[in-house]
């Protein structure tokens, strides 16, 4: 496994341009399947196939028992979706985001690495991948997931900490803060464990990833990091924001997905935190409409901006330039 990871980040900043990028230049890029179609996941494997490369897959989450919440916070979405001219989908329960399907693709394709982010996939799973020679990872936030992940006989463990942008791989979203670091993580991962973990959560600096392998990560996962580089697929209007200097903190939210991820703060956050009910991936049809609507008019304001912690680090550049800052 190399030591430097670019971090999986679904939505569009994960391109087979970036992680082609990412490999040339010595590390390790993963290609998101969230949100895509199997066909899509496909096209994007044969892409990258000559070079190193991963591939992180959703496990999906149950639906919620108590659909009313997401009803009440569709009809409280509708002023959203006048101010941009959109109509709101039914609530939607019955995603797995083709879960099955892409554990296939990537089983057939035999990718090198395979990640699992929000769950922990059935060890036969993880077992088909190791007859197709994959390396397996699953993603957790604390020592109690660690612990269930192990169950499933994963090659590495992911210790995302609670400074990372974008989707928080936690199963209890109730009780979620986002206030662990990557050290602290790290470290009561690898109390519980003797497999190699990766760090990841807020990493911005060389010093972040120089710590962190000294303290006993088999690799570090960068994602913010990457954002503005040249090859990833980030919104305009993200990369507008952060370069902006308007936005000047982020959070943890649920009013996108439902499910908690950190994003840069802004006007949909402090609208509408308070009201949304946990219930990923319902959440996310519901919002999908006004996103893309905002992303049109490069209006900032109704967008998941994710970003972790050290997202005023991040600079725009070639993947090699922005990697070279990370580990020389």
């Amino acid at each position: 496994m190399r030591e430097l990871i670019v971090a999986p980040m679904a939505g569009g900043p994960s391109t087979p341009a970036l992680v082609e990028a990412a490999a040339r230049a010595g590390s390790l890029g993963f290609l998101a399947a969230g949100y895509k179609t199997p066909d899509a996941v496909e096209t994007e494997l044969r892409q990258v196939a000559s070079v190193a490369h991963g591939l992180n897959i959703f496990v999906p989450v149950p639906p919620p028992a108590d659909p009313a919440p997401l009803e009440e916070y569709r009809r409280l979405l509708q002023t959203e979706a006048d101010r941009y001219g959109v109509d709101l989908p039914p609530v939607r329960l019955d995603d797995d985001d083709h879960f099955a399907a892409k554990v296939e693709l990537a089983v057939t394709y035999r990718v090198p690495v395979v990640s699992f982010a929000f769950g922990v996939p059935d060890a036969a799973l993880v077992r088909a991948l190791h007859v197709a020679g994959s390396t397996v990872l699953i993603t957790v936030t604390n020592p109690r997931e660690a612990q269930a992940a192990l169950a499933a006989a994963p090659d590495a463990l992911i210790a995302q900490a609670g400074a990372a942008g974008g989707h928080a791989s936690t199963t209890n979203p109730h009780g979620y803060a986002g206030t662990s670091t990557a050290a602290g993580t790290l470290a009561a991962i690898l109390a519980v464990t003797d497999l190699p973990v990766v760090a990841a959560g807020g990493v911005s600096t060389a010093e972040d990833v120089h710590e962190l392998l000294d303290a006993g990560a088999a690799a570090v996962q960068c994602g913010t990091a990457f954002l503005l580089a040249d090859e990833a697929g980030t919104r305009p209007a993200q990369r507008a924001a952060m370069l902006s200097g308007e936005f000047t903190e982020t959070v943890v939210t649920r009013a996108f997905t439902g499910q908690p991820a950190r994003g840069l703060r802004n006007r949909f956050i402090d609208d509408y935190e308070a009201a949304a009910p946990i219930g990923y991936p319902a959440v996310h049809h519901l919002t999908a409409p006004i996103r893309a609507a905002a992303a049109a008019k490069g209006d900032p304001g109704a967008l998941n901006l994710w970003a972790g912690t050290g997202f005023r680090s991040a600079v725009a550049g070639p993947v090699a330039e922005l990697a070279g800052r990370l580990t020389g």
